[in-house]
């Protein structure tokens, strides 16, 4: 077993599944609602042996913090730019040569949103990879990379399904209040 299994295991979170098997996927992360899902999810993903990237705006790339997060597998972005911040993912996917799992909050932000972003499709799409819906459930301590979800051409349409799917789980967010799926 390894150190990152056994924090999570002492942090009481039951893995329900392990890392995707594609070399290229979007995992999806939800609910997004405090700075400590990364933690969870980051020691969880850490746990099957895999490492799962995030976009961490550029701004917190610098010295000396700038190696480590590379290492924790963070990707720097403009969230100023909704196109840049997707061709930044893209682009970051095509020149890694090993496996890369990209996890993604679609609800953008760790506040209560309606509408979740649909930036995850686009890079999926441009990838030709799948998307996962990926939980860490705080009411019963769960984390998964989920079902894998089948993507069509219409975003929206896929995005409401999926906040559907999710409203379905009856997930906790760390700050409930923060979670909406509707």
């Amino acid at each position: 077993m390894n150190i990152y299994k056994i924090l999570t295991k002492w942090m009481g979170w039951t893995p329900d599944s392990g890392a995707a098997p594609e070399r290229v996927c979007v995992i999806l992360g939800v609910p997004h609602t405090s700075i400590l899902d990364f933690f969870i999810a980051y020691l969880y993903y850490r746990g099957t042996g895999h490492i799962a990237h995030i976009m961490v705006k550029k701004e917190f790339f610098f010295w000396p913090i700038k190696g480590l997060l590379r290492k924790l597998g963070c990707i720097p972005v403009d969230r100023s730019n909704g196109a840049a911040v997707i061709r930044s993912v893209i682009a970051e996917a095509e020149k890694t040569e090993g496996e890369f799992h990209i996890c993604i909050a679609p609800e953008g932000t760790r506040k209560p949103v309606k509408k979740w972003k649909m930036g995850y499709h686009a890079i999926a799409k441009a990838l030709d990879c799948p998307v996962y819906l990926g939980y860490f459930d705080w009411g019963t301590k769960h984390v998964s990379i989920g079902e894998k979800f089948p993507l069509t051409d219409d975003a929206r349409a896929d995005t409401d399904a999926i906040q559907k799917k999710y409203e379905e789980m009856g997930l906790v967010g760390r700050h409930p209040e923060n979670y909406r799926t509707h």
